[in-house]
């Protein structure tokens, strides 16, 4: 491990190896699990899954100090999620230069695995070059859905719209239903459905079940804005 030297960050558009220090993390970081090798990313991811969470919650702490506890979260979910590292993974080119296993190298990547690439370089950067270059790396690359929230910041976020509407439509909140669990303790992910006026909407996955619980509640605003398009 490198630590904390004081070095230039790390921009995502010059990511490469000779931009570390030790080339041999980012390798690793972009080693899947599926090509069976023991050194792979999963300690990496798990890794930078952590900072991601400390560099995110920190930058909607310090841009909206207006935002009580439930609405930060919900919005950390948002940029947080599967959706959003996978297409930041995607812009960075990652899926070119993952090595992966047999079963992963002929079709196109998942959500999941474009994610969790995205998460093991984060946490080759913080090792390499210290927390202020895993910043600069996660706020560079995540910055359309960070700057999507602070001009978003007084609209409802999915779980707190699809709750206004069950309360004005039906006068309860909607439930959540929990339908599958799947993965290890550090990488678990939640299949998760909303329940609203005797209807179970589509389902969602997410890494926490804060996280599937906001994807469920979009999946039913978008079904419920379809019904009222066609009234």
């Amino acid at each position: 491990m490198c630590g904390w030297r004081a070095a230039p960050p790390i921009l995502a558009m010059h990511l490469d190896p000779e931009d570390f220090t030790e080339p041999d993390l980012l390798e690793l970081a972009l080693t899947h699990s599926s090509t069976g090798h023991a050194a792979n990313n999963e300690r990496l991811e798990f890794l930078g899954d952590a900072v991601l969470d400390l560099v995110v919650a920190e930058d909607l702490f310090l841009h909206h100090s207006d935002l009580p506890e439930g609405e930060l979260t919900e919005q950390k979910a948002w940029v947080v999620s599967r959706r959003t590292l996978a297409e930041a993974a995607r812009k960075l080119g990652l899926e070119s230069h993952a090595k992966l296993g047999r079963g992963l190298e002929k079709r196109a990547l998942s959500r999941s695995v474009m994610a969790n690439l995205y998460e093991a370089v984060l946490g080759a950067i913080y090792l390499d070059r210290g927390l202020e270059a895993a910043r600069v790396f996660a706020l560079e690359t995540l910055a359309e859905p960070l700057g999507h929230v602070r001009a978003k910041t007084h609209d409802p976020v999915p779980k707190q719209a699809f709750q206004e509407l069950c309360q004005k439509r039906w006068g309860v909140p909607p439930g959540y239903v929990e339908l599958d669990a799947r993965g290890r303790a550090h990488s678990r992910a939640f299949l998760l459905a909303a329940e609203a006026g005797g209807t179970r909407f589509p389902s969602a996955w997410g890494r926490t079940r804060k996280e599937a619980e906001h994807w469920a509640a979009y999946e039913a605003l978008l079904v419920l804005g379809e019904e009222e398009s066609v009234r």
